[in-house]
């Protein structure tokens, strides 16, 4: 079994955001045949399409990342019943210039977290939107509605919630089959 690479983007910017903390515990959870890397989104400028005539390096960056990405997770939480600004940002940064999209053919997975007990299903079902619609593969179930989530993890982020770390585990290994599936498929 050989290892896919992952890049994780989450789609808040606090220090010990939820969503942040999910990103990272990723690596601690037994996930085989995967690997993670956490792309950073939060020096980007809104998105300008006058940008295009000498983009700024944040977008060159990322949108080379984004092209060497075998598989994307967007660990996200949920602001006003939507997904938060700054990832909303990095899908449009990574959709331009036209006919350009580094989006276009990923392969995709969703978490979504929250304080309350919905788990981020707004934020979820908006991302997903807005991933299809640049075409990206998002894995379609199990879905990912993480509630509750200042109880999941200890004092240094580690994630301590044995039925979370249990369901994030069977969610990461129908992600594997899931990249496995979209890769044999021809596109």
């Amino acid at each position: 079994m050989s290892n896919i690479g992952v890049t994780v983007i989450t789609g808040s910017l606090r220090k010990e955001s939820y969503s942040r903390k999910m990103g990272r515990a990723l690596a601690s959870l037994p996930a085989p045949g995967l690997t993670f890397s956490i792309l950073e989104i939060g020096d980007m400028p809104h998105y300008n399409e006058d940008y295009e005539a000498d983009p700024p390096v944040a977008f060159t960056r990322f949108r080379s990342a984004i092209t060497a990405s075998e598989a994307l997770l967007f660990v996200t939480p949920e602001f006003n019943r939507g997904m938060p600004g700054v990832l909303k940002n990095a899908i449009d940064v990574g959709s331009r210039p036209w006919g350009k999209s580094v989006w276009n053919g990923k392969i995709a997975g969703v978490i979504s977290m929250s304080t309350g007990p919905i788990g981020g299903f707004g934020a979820h079902h908006a991302l997903r939107q807005s991933l299809m619609s640049v075409n990206v593969a998002v894995m379609p179930h199990p879905e990912a509605y993480i509630g509750m989530s200042p109880s999941l993890f200890d004092s240094a982020g580690a994630l301590i919630d044995r039925s979370c770390a249990e369901f994030v585990t069977g969610f990461l290994a129908s992600f594997r089959n899931w990249i496995e599936k979209q890769r044999s498929e021809p596109r």
